[in-house]
């Protein structure tokens, strides 16, 4: 029995009762009650520590896990131009709506892609619920911009929901916070630096301005998303903010965000959940999550997420055939354990949904080698 049969053997009895009652009774009960409830999956191995402190166990279970698979999938894959194409290239909000038509996802497949991660010796999966362009992977009632309404007719958020549960894969959630480009009141330009909307000429009449720009209409918009994100769909890893420029571009204006209200509510929700923005908002962040080749140190568990591609983080058809190899991987891996890190590596899903055939090579192969000294530690 090969490993796939074997956990699908192993959990399908289980995954119907457990996640179900991860699914129901995580958001029905009062956030008190969750604190001594059961264990969510990933967390069994600090199970103990988790009935005496949940968001504890869950700092521990994170600076053990050493490696992530980051997911940045959307409308924007269909172009293959990068997750910032409708910024870098100005396309209208309506005009990029149309994607939305033709968003089927076909070979996005949850079950295959957590069972690569896995085989790649992969603890967590971090998912781009809602990027910059606000198009949502679940299915969100202060939205009709979400994958539910595209032809694909799924919750994606949900399915990953699932299948980590069963699989004891953490799940970690990537949500837009300072940036958008599509919701009326978020950020404008002028207001919150130069970068936080396209740069439309004449500007973009979806957008609001002057007195009939509400900020607080938007922050309240994102609380109420991020509540449904953590009472939808079971125990939750990670809350994982983006959109750090726009904040911290205005210091003296930052408390409009409400964030530290945020994290309170976060962690009122769900116990274990950890909060991160990025290199770090307030300082109060359970853990860091910056780009690449940071360099410093941290007062807090680090993450350092970097790409399988040679740099974008959404599917770019233009780097077909460049990217990273399982050497360069293995490489990435050191460097993080050398800085006392995780590593989130990124894949790009391709339009269909599908993982490109360069990341999934090069997954497996890691897996090999990470099980090889695994077995032989002195190897």
């Amino acid at each position: 029995m090969n490993r796939r049969d074997f956990i699908q053997a192993g959990v399908a009895a289980a995954a119907c009762g457990a996640i179900a009652r991860s699914d129901s009774a995580w958001s029905q009960a009062p956030a008190a009650s969750r604190a001594v409830g059961s264990t969510p999956s990933y967390l069994s191995d600090v199970s103990e520590l988790y009935q005496q402190d949940p968001r504890k166990a869950a700092v521990q279970w994170f600076r053990d896990a050493k490696f992530g698979l980051f997911l940045h999938y959307g409308l924007y894959s269909l172009l293959g131009r990068h997750e910032w194409v409708q910024y870098k290239e100005k396309i209208r909000v309506a005009e990029y709506a149309k994607l939305v038509d033709r968003f089927r996802a076909d070979r996005f497949d949850p079950d295959r892609i957590t069972d690569m991660a896995l085989d790649a010796g992969m603890k967590y999966i971090n998912l781009t619920t809602r990027h910059h362009d606000s198009f949502c992977l679940f299915d969100s009632k202060y939205t009709d911009f979400k994958s539910v309404n595209s032809p694909a007719k799924r919750d994606f958020v949900g399915e990953f929901a699932e299948q980590c549960a069963a699989k004891g894969l953490g799940f970690y959630l990537y949500y837009s916070h300072g940036r958008d480009w599509r919701h009326p009141h978020a950020p404008n330009n002028g207001d919150w630096g130069g970068a936080a909307r396209p740069d439309y000429d004449p500007r973009e009449s979806h957008y609001k301005y002057g007195d009939e720009h509400d900020l607080q209409v938007y922050v309240e918009f994102m609380h109420n998303q991020i509540t449904e994100l953590l009472t939808n769909y079971g125990p939750i890893g990670a809350i994982w903010l983006d959109g750090h420029a726009t904040p911290a571009s205005r210091p003296n204006k930052m408390g409009q965000f409400k964030c530290q209200e945020l994290y309170d509510h976060i962690h009122a929700l769900q116990p274990q959940v950890l909060v991160s923005y990025k290199q770090g908002l307030l300082g109060t962040e359970d853990f860091r999550a910056p780009e690449r080749n940071w360099k410093g140190e941290s007062d807090v568990p680090l993450e350092i997420c970097d790409t399988l591609q040679p740099h974008g983080w959404g599917y770019t058809k233009a780097d077909d055939g460049k990217h990273k190899s399982a050497d360069q991987v293995m490489q990435m891996l050191k460097s993080a354990e050398k800085s006392r890190a995780n590593l989130l590596l990124n894949s790009g899903p391709m339009p269909d949904g599908s993982i490109p055939p360069e990341d999934v090579k090069a997954l497996e192969q890691v897996g090999q080698r990470l099980r090889r000294r695994q077995a032989n530690p002195g190897s």
